[in-house]
């Protein structure tokens, strides 16, 4: 993938970044790490290849007229009909994410993976074959603030109505059956172990917990190797029976439906999920005290994490710091940081920053490796990279190319009935405003130097970081003078 292209893709994240509410700047996947990786198999069925060629157009921008309305359930239905294919795309959006897994870390992501393992009269393998012989795909997956439960069909009736059937099972009335829960439980312990051979998460969990203390996002969605193995299934049923409740979710539907059927499928739906009130609100993390920590690990590059609290999603700066912080390391190539990091010292293969607003303050951070030789040299010029762009702000020319580069990947955003139903899932979720694409990219584009600078200063400061280092202790190294042809290549290859 070309870097320009990356850019682009990156600018369209950062439009859609709270859908996931908790992963898409994960830079270290605090949030989908290698035991989560576990429960793929677990968590889709895979994508038919007759959708995946309709889905293949190319990007248009599309006027979305959303429409929304409540069910007698209680549940919040956002609808965006969409004719130009055969097919709808529906999704569910429960707040029953990691954040509200009390004192049972890895509840919320074993619930969600245990939905599609059983119902009445099927297995995990006929639900699949169901879904499969249908022509539709389902989906699911848990983060900090959510999880989701998604389905795309065809939407004539003869395929719509049986797989909205057995959708309505796998989310409503599942089974929980013993076996597969036994089985994924290994999945995930097999992931815990994985684990204590990747430095990027070791040091990523490590930040979590310097970051947030007690509170719930503190801890890993997948929970510990500890906290999993002593997790029931009863805690799982009565988990899904308070937080699968139809008051506890949203519904986006896009798709080639008409009001009339898309009020059919939400209350069809909503119906077959267990009556209950929204759950409430996590509260506010409190402000950590700066520090930093170094977890020691035999490897030649060592891993650079810096961090502090970012925002919510409401906060009304989020347009000016995301388009100030895609000129510091939102991006590829070009940002501030790869520029002083990479392309005149050749110290990482990529260094990358971003806000990760969420229902309460996401954090926002900075993410690299490096020679573990120059490790010390290289967190400093992060720093002085960072405290410079705090003190002087953009230029006119790096805010004006930010913002070509975000009307051009803006289309994006709804190019797909899936990237709309998306869109329309965060709005929900968030209680986003019906014209929230509309008003971010206007914000966006009439933002000025002087107020990215300001919303930057508001809510950060070098003074405030929370760093981390995972790597071997070594004698240190003076960094290489800057170049534009630096003599030192990236070492090795980067980590994912």
């Amino acid at each position: 993938m070309s870097e320009r292209k990356k850019t682009r893709l990156a600018l369209a994240g950062l439009i859609v970044v709270a859908l996931i509410g908790s992963a898409a700047f994960y830079f270290a996947k605090t949030d989908d790490s290698k035991a989560g990786e576990a429960l793929d198999k677990a968590k889709a069925s895979q994508k038919l290849q007759s959708l995946a060629e309709l889905d293949g157009k190319a990007p248009s921008r599309r006027s979305l007229d959303v429409q929304t309305w409540n069910t007698a359930e209680g549940a919040k239905v956002l609808f965006v009909e969409a004719r130009e294919l055969p097919m709808f795309d529906l999704r569910l959006i429960f707040s029953a994410g990691s954040s509200q897994d009390a004192d049972a870390p890895g509840l919320a992501v074993l619930t969600n993976a245990m939905l599609n393992e059983g119902v009445a009269g099927k297995d995990v393998g006929a639900i699949a074959q169901g879904f499969e012989g249908l022509g539709a795909d389902f989906g699911n997956g848990a983060f900090k603030d959510m999880a989701l439960a998604s389905l795309r069909s065809l939407s004539a009736a003869d395929k719509r109505e049986p797989a909205l059937k057995l959708f309505a099972e796998v989310v409503g009335k599942p089974t929980f059956p013993a076996d597969s829960f036994a089985r994924i439980k290994n999945q995930m312990l097999a992931g815990f172990e994985y684990q204590k051979q990747n430095p990027g998460k070791l040091a990523s969990l490590e930040l979590m917990n310097r970051l947030y203390g007690d509170h719930p996002y503190a801890h890993s969605s997948d929970g510990t190797a500890k906290t999993v193995p002593a997790i029931t299934l009863a805690q799982l049923k009565a988990f899904h029976e308070k937080a699968y409740a139809s008051g506890n979710v949203v519904i986006a539907l896009v798709g080639d439906l008409s009001r009339a059927e898309a009020e059919a499928i939400a209350a069809q739906v909503s119906g077959a999920l267990p009556k209950g009130p929204a759950l409430a609100k996590i509260p506010q993390p409190a402000e950590p005290k700066a520090s930093i920590g170094h977890i020691e690990f035999p490897s030649k590059q060592t891993n650079l994490m810096l961090a502090q609290l970012g925002i919510d999603r409401d906060d009304p700066d989020y347009a000016a710091l995301s388009m100030g912080n895609q000129i510091l390391g939102g991006g590829g190539f070009g940002t501030r940081l790869m520029s002083e990091v990479r392309e005149k010292r050749g110290l990482a293969y990529g260094v990358y920053s971003g806000f990760t607003p969420m229902q309460a303050r996401g954090p926002f951070m900075i993410n690299l490796q490096t020679r573990a030789e120059m490790s010390e040299g290289t967190l400093k010029l992060v720093q002085d990279v960072l405290a410079d762009y705090l003190k002087t702000g953009p230029t006119e020319k790096e805010l004006d190319d930010a913002k070509r580069e975000l009307a051009g990947s803006f289309p994006l955003s709804t190019a797909s009935n899936a990237d709309i139903v998306g869109q329309l899932g965060a709005m929900g979720f968030y209680n986003l405003p019906l014209s929230y694409l509309e008003d971010f990219m206007q914000q966006s584009q009439s933002l000025t130097v002087e107020q990215v600078k300001t919303a930057l200063n508001k809510h950060l400061s070098t003074d405030k970081l929370v760093i981390v280092s995972a790597g071997p202790t070594v004698p240190q190294k003076p960094l290489p003078a800057p170049s534009d042809k630096p003599a030192e290549q990236p070492l090795g290859v980067p980590e994912h």
